[in-house]
């Protein structure tokens, strides 16, 4: 496959591009700088809120992958993280690509019936704004019908570890282990993530992936 994929310069996203380097695949990796420290990649500049921009690197590819994080420089990052989200979804809908796989967040994922490990007493106030930002860009996604977007939840911890290749696929409810911890390594979690790209189990769903 030809994947266009954003925020290749990541934590996740260069386990990504790794991952989907590893099993064949041809990524294009957008930065601002146009540098992505992942050996084999084809690098590409680019600002994703321009949605002319993007819609002409995306043309040509099966799928286009987003790794994209909000602001981390101390200001809200909601309405930024959700413009930016707008665009991009016009831009890959502008390229005439169908398939959109987000990586996206754990605050919305649910600890019971209609409650997000967001909203909870001492959820901690450092990754509050974020977690905010990338409900509202699934509830953004949502509303969209026409591409073939994925949404796909980490669990609650994510860092760079193992490539186990032991996992659990899951949807909206946050998933914990044996021991209440709800985990995921950045290399498993990309392990799925490229999965999803090949395989299109979750259309317009939000899945999620822990141990």
């Amino acid at each position: 496959m030809n994947i266009l994929l954003l925020g290749a310069t990541g934590m996740v996203g260069s386990r990504i591009a790794a991952e989907a380097l590893g099993r064949g695949h041809n990524v294009t990796a957008v930065s601002r700088s146009g540098d992505v420290p992942v050996a084999g990649v084809t690098p590409a500049a680019a600002d994703v809120s321009d949605v002319q921009r993007l819609a002409e690197l995306a043309g040509g590819h099966d799928a286009v992958a987003s790794a994209l994080a909000p602001p981390r420089d101390g200001s809200d990052p909601v309405k930024p993280f959700l413009s930016l989200n707008q665009a991009l979804v016009a831009g890959v809908r502008g390229a005439g690509v169908a398939r959109l796989v987000v990586v996206g967040g754990a605050g919305s994922l649910e600890v019971a019936p209609g409650e997000a490990l967001v909203d909870q007493p001492g959820f901690p106030d450092a990754y509050r704004g974020e977690a905010l930002a990338h409900r509202d860009v699934l509830a953004f996604l949502r509303t969209v019908d026409d591409l073939d977007w994925t949404y796909i939840s980490p669990a609650a911890e994510i860092g760079p570890g193992e490539r186990t290749e032991e996992f659990r696929i899951g949807g909206d409810r946050l998933m914990m282990d044996a021991d209440g911890e709800s985990r995921i390594s950045a290399e498993d979690y990309a392990l799925a993530f490229v999965d999803e790209i090949e395989r299109d189990a979750h259309s317009r769903k939000r899945m999620s992936v822990a141990y």
